[in-house]
């Protein structure tokens, strides 16, 4: 038998895969157990909140290790336009690679999500790179220009990320990376 940490932390990976490629609406609780291969009455011990806890604690870690993929692809790129180009190209590598399956770590989930506390999950998640955006942009010159710029390049990038998955074509990113380099450079 699997330690109790190590279930729920599969648990909690599936929900993420699962959650991204489908959305709140379209994972149900017996997928996330059948994909994980996680013994039945597993979920409700680990998440008593049933699929809202599980929810809002996958966006959590979804939200988390994407932002830490970020900061990484941020603090090695020479300028902000090359740390954005780094992400996107990280996005276009793993949408490719799942056959245009998963979107978003945390958009997918959000643009159906009705309950409060995955909303809130969401927005915690988008608030996290935002902020970390805008502090990269600050650090490198664009004062207070820095929160509304962040704004419009996360918004930019969610967009082209619907748009690519949908359409299964990655020119969208492609074209918000090189508007994004023009915008960033421009300033």
């Amino acid at each position: 038998m699997a330690p109790r940490s190590d279930t729920r932390d599969r648990t909690l990976r599936t929900a993420v895969e699962l959650f991204r490629a489908r959305g709140y609406h379209g994972t149900g609780l017996n997928q996330v157990l059948s994909e994980g291969g996680l013994p039945k009455g597993s979920l409700y011990f680990h998440f008593p909140g049933g699929k809202e806890q599980l929810a809002a604690e996958a966006v959590a870690l979804a939200g988390e290790q994407f932002r830490a993929e970020m900061a990484e692809a941020l603090a090695t790129a020479e300028d902000p336009a090359a740390g954005l180009s780094a992400i996107i190209d990280h996005l276009i590598e793993r949408m490719t690679a799942s056959d245009f399956t998963l979107g978003c770590p945390v958009g997918t989930i959000a643009q159906d999500a009705d309950a409060d506390r995955v909303r809130e999950a969401c927005a915690r998640a988008f608030a996290g790179w935002h902020d970390l955006l805008a502090e990269h942009l600050r650090h490198h010159g664009f004062g207070d220009r820095a929160a509304d710029l962040a704004t419009t390049l996360l918004a930019l990038v969610e967009g082209a990320q619907l748009l690519a998955r949908t359409c299964r074509d990655t020119a969208p990113l492609r074209a918000v990376a090189a508007t994004a380099r023009h915008l960033l450079e421009r300033h």
